[in-house]
């Protein structure tokens, strides 16, 4: 099974309002057009920035829009055609995470990428021929290692995680509600959002105290070319991670502090997973060690397009949760994961044989076109054109030769054999005369050859002979011989 890296982009909020005050200086530079980020330590001006490379860098003046277009929006498509897709937001408290995820409506290029991916999913719906979909929406979130259904009738109730041999990690009890428009699932996230845990820091006034993960359930219904349906199901999680922090810059206290120390075990465990899916060796992955990790299992190494937006503040006081931040990013780069289309085996195995056959088909019309090609001639060059009717000329006057020798020889021939035929009538002729009365018979019994015998001989040896003996001269050479 073919895989793939997780796709890892970085996002870089402007200074806020808190930064302005304190005088923060920006320590965070980056090149989009390579997708490289540079930071520069604080405390060490004179030493080079350190940089690191991803698949996307989207600075101060780079809106959500431009992210989902260039990076979100193939995830998205891959999710209509049957593929697992996730997209998730990390980094500190206050980076940006759940701006790039919700957005604002006021402009419209700022909208989050979850209002987006509505939009996209239900054009495709819109669009889509000879298909039916089903989608249904649920929404959870992870607060101090507790699982919350945000949609369900008591939010405060702990729902419990399980494993299916084919389904994978599902929450028990989790509410599934039907959408038909991207209305529906607007109101669907704003009654969730209003659930979801949140609190006051110093570093951001509405700081989410948990994990959040809204999910979309796609079962597709394909006709095919024959009339057959081809069943495919797929899934989209989109995930606003709560941000790590440090006790001292955020004030935590009390009920605080411990959602603090419980969003850093997760985070932190999460960071123990990329790294060891990372590392490629290690044959323990800690997936158990958190509920997000759980939860994540299928988006980290397994049967998942993944995206990861890593979000950055650029202050100089925020140097070193920045620099974590995008050594977490870079080690995710090395994750690969094993997406596939989720649909029944009989239909993938079909699936697989026509892309087999359409691979050949191309093969062979590419075959073709070479063979065609080759036929093809170039036009030749004035000289190469005078070379070529010259060797014509000369073998055409060679040809003409030796036609005419062959002619010749041909009518010396005829000449021959009619002289041949004159002479063989004159010695008819004379043997005649000789050979009435007693004298053939002393020819006979002198062994002398009939006239038969030797006509065939002359004509046996093809006239090659320049006169024929007649039987008086062979008498005269026998008599002289004794």
């Amino acid at each position: 099974m073919a895989s793939e890296a997780v796709k890892v982009i970085v996002r870089c909020r402007p200074l806020n309002e808190r930064e302005k005050q304190l005088g923060c200086k920006v320590v965070v530079n980056m090149d989009s057009a390579r997708g490289q980020c540079f930071i520069q330590n604080p405390a060490a001006t004179e030493d080079p920035p350190k940089q690191f490379t991803f698949d996307g860098a989207y600075f101060v003046n780079q809106n959500t829009e431009q992210i989902y277009n260039e990076i979100a929006y193939p995830l998205i498509e891959g999710v209509t055609e049957g593929y697992n897709g996730t997209i998730f937001a990390y980094g500190q408290t206050g980076s940006g995470k759940s701006f790039t995820m919700q957005g604002i409506l006021d402009p419209p290029s700022q909208k989050g990428i979850i209002p987006r991916a509505f939009e996209h999913l239900f054009e495709s719906v819109q669009c889509a021929e000879n298909s039916k979909f089903l989608v249904r929406a649920s929404y959870l979130e992870i607060y101090n290692e507790d699982i919350r259904d945000l949609l369900g009738p008591n939010t405060k109730q702990k729902l419990e995680l399980k494993e299916h041999p084919e389904k994978g990690i599902y929450v028990k009890g989790l509410s599934l509600h039907t959408v038909h428009s991207i209305a529906q699932c607007e109101r669907i996230m704003e009654t969730g959002w209003r659930n979801r845990a949140v609190g006051y820091t110093l570093m951001n006034k509405d700081s989410s105290r948990s994990h959040s993960i809204f999910t979309i359930n796609m079962e597709i219904c394909v006709v095919d070319g024959r009339g057959q349906e081809l069943l495919r199901a797929a899934k989209l999680n989109l995930v606003d991670l709560a941000g790590s922090e440090r006790q001292s810059k955020t004030g935590a206290v009390g009920d605080r502090l411990k959602e603090a120390t419980k969003i850093n075990l997760s985070l932190s465990a999460l960071g123990n997973v990329i790294s060891a899916l990372a590392d490629g060796r290690c044959k323990h992955v800690p997936y158990r060690d958190s509920k997000l990790t759980r939860v994540l299992q299928d988006s980290l190494g397994g049967n998942t397009k993944t995206l990861m937006v890593a979000c950055l503040s650029p202050a100089d006081n925020n140097y070193d949760e920045t620099l974590s931040t995008l050594r977490y990013a870079h080690r995710a780069k090395n994750i690969r994961n094993k997406p596939r289309i989720n649909e029944d085996p009989k239909d993938a195995l079909l699936r697989e044989y026509q892309e087999e056959i359409k691979k050949l088909k191309a093969i062979l019309a590419q075959q073709t076109n070479i063979s065609n090609l080759q036929e093809i001639k170039p036009e030749p060059s004035p000289e190469s054109q005078a070379e070529n009717e010259k060797e014509k000329q000369l073998i055409r006057e060679e040809y003409e030769e030796r036609l005419a020798q062959l002619k010749a020889d041909y009518e010396a021939e005829q000449e021959s054999r009619v002289r041949l035929e004159e002479d063989i009538s004159a010695l008819r002729s004379a043997y005649d005369l000789k050979t009435t009365g007693p004298h053939r018979q002393d020819c006979v019994h002198a062994g002398v050859p009939s006239m038969d015998t030797q006509l065939a001989l002359c004509i046996n040896n093809g006239f090659q002979h320049p006169r024929i003996l007649i039987p008086g001269d062979i008498l005269e050479a026998r008599g002289s011989t004794e």
